[in-house]
Formats: structure tokens, sequence, C-alpha cells
């Protein structure tokens, strides 16, 4: 990580210098915290020890410290969102007294042909803004990972893009994406249409589209017949570990 890099996370994730910590060896750091702090939680964004000084308890205390601290000051739930085939950081967070709440799926793009049955409505450009004052970015978003989640969509969106379809009266559905990291951040309709609308933004995302990620996709949000259904394959599984602060 770049302190470019570093400096960004703290405006689009929240990462909390508080939050954050060092383990030493002497005057030698040797391991790291990065945490990310919002009303509702933290986030155990990065952790790290060194090679020659693993297997000796410097992540658990790292992580015993930062429970107690929230433990006093909140919030008191701590998340993680753990690549599924990196078996140290689960044992680790296992070890913890976390727990496995869910996975979270990445899912890829790959194209659909399917098209709207007759003029599903006006496909028109839309902003994060634009969402939020209609009131589509409220509760919902809650089961969305934290990268994905309405702050991190509020802090990023200079840089997102957006398309709805929208009818005389309101937005029918919406997809939002950053085009030149081929990412796709949020799918919503409020129709039950089959996925028709849907199918039609995604079609709309011109070389944006195909082979775009949709990460860390929560069960909530869509099921994996409604996203096979608009021609979405899994791909990497995260697990979402969770714990409440507790005084050491």
């Amino acid at each position: 990580m770049t302190p470019a890099a570093f400096k960004r996370s703290i405006r689009d994730l929240q990462v909390w210098c508080s939050s954050c910590m060092v383990a030493f060896a002497g005057a030698d750091p040797i391991g790291v915290l990065i945490g990310a702090k919002r009303s509702s939680a933290t986030l155990i964004h990065r952790i790290a020890v060194h090679p020659e000084h693993q297997r000796q308890g410097h992540g658990r205390h790292l992580l015993a410290s930062l429970s107690s601290k929230l433990a006093i000051l909140g919030p008191p739930r701590l998340v993680s969102e753990v690549v599924a085939t990196n078996g140290a950081a689960r044992e680790l967070f296992s070890a913890s007294g976390y727990v496995e709440e869910t996975t979270l799926t990445d899912y890829v793009w790959e194209g659909s042909h399917r098209r709207a049955p007759g003029q599903p409505g006006y496909v028109i450009p839309v902003t994060v803004d634009d969402l939020g004052a209609n009131g589509l970015l409220g509760e919902r978003n809650l089961r969305t990972p934290w990268e994905r989640s309405i702050e991190t969509l509020t802090a990023r969106k200079g840089e997102i893009d957006g398309l709805a379809v929208a009818s005389e009266e309101r937005i029918d559905a919406y997809v939002l994406y950053i085009k030149n990291e081929h990412t796709i951040l949020s799918v919503w309709s409020g129709v039950d249409d089959g996925g028709s609308r849907l199918s039609e933004l995604l079609r709309c995302l011109g070389p944006a589209g195909p082979g775009a990620i949709f990460p860390k996709v929560h069960p909530a949000e869509l099921s994996a017949a409604q996203l096979h259904s608009l021609g979405f394959r899994p791909a990497a599984t995260h697990l979402l570990y969770a714990a409440s602060a507790a005084a050491g």
C-alpha cells in the first residue's frame, strides 16, 4: 500500500487513525492493523504480521487491543471480510472469537442477450446524489460490503457513473459502476419484471460491462438465481466475520 492509497482509504473507507495499531518487537515494527470506523461498526481493513514473527500471538494481540478500546469508545461491532482461501486469516479471526456470519461472492458479468419485452422506460444517466435524493440509497444498503456501502458510494461519487430506467413517476431500476475500474457497484430494481430492466441497463454499459466485477455480493442483495439470469457468474468468495467488542 502506497501513502497515496492509504490517504485515499481514509476518504473512501473512513480508515480511522485511532483504530490503526502497530506491534513492535523492541524498536522493530512487526505487525500492523488498519481499521476503518463508522457509526455502525469497525472494519478490520488490513492485518498483517511479519513472516518471521508469525504464530507468536501478535495478530491476536492487535485484535484484542482494538476490541478493548472499542468496548469503551464504540462502536461495539467489529467485522472483517476475509478471502475464503486465506486459511491463516480465517484461523486468526476464529481463534480471536469472531463468528462467520455469511459468504460474500464476487460475480463477473459475462454479458446477456436478453432484451426487455416492449419498451421498459427511458434509460437515463443518474448520479449517486440523484439516487440519494429519491430515497434509493437507504436501509437496503446496510447489507452491502464496506466498499460498496452508502458511505463509500458518497465518498467516491465523483468517480461513479450510473444508468437508470425511469418511468413518468419514478426510477424503476438502476446500475452504478466505475468505468475505468471495470467494477459494478450497485444493481437494483424496484419492479418485478423478471430482471428485464436490469438486463437492459447492463447491456447499455457497453465496453465497461462484459467482464466487470460485481464484488462481495451479500445473499440478501440479489439471489444467485437472479444474478445468473442477468448474466453473472460467481468467482471468488469472501467470508464475513463479526465480533462484539469486549474489554480485555
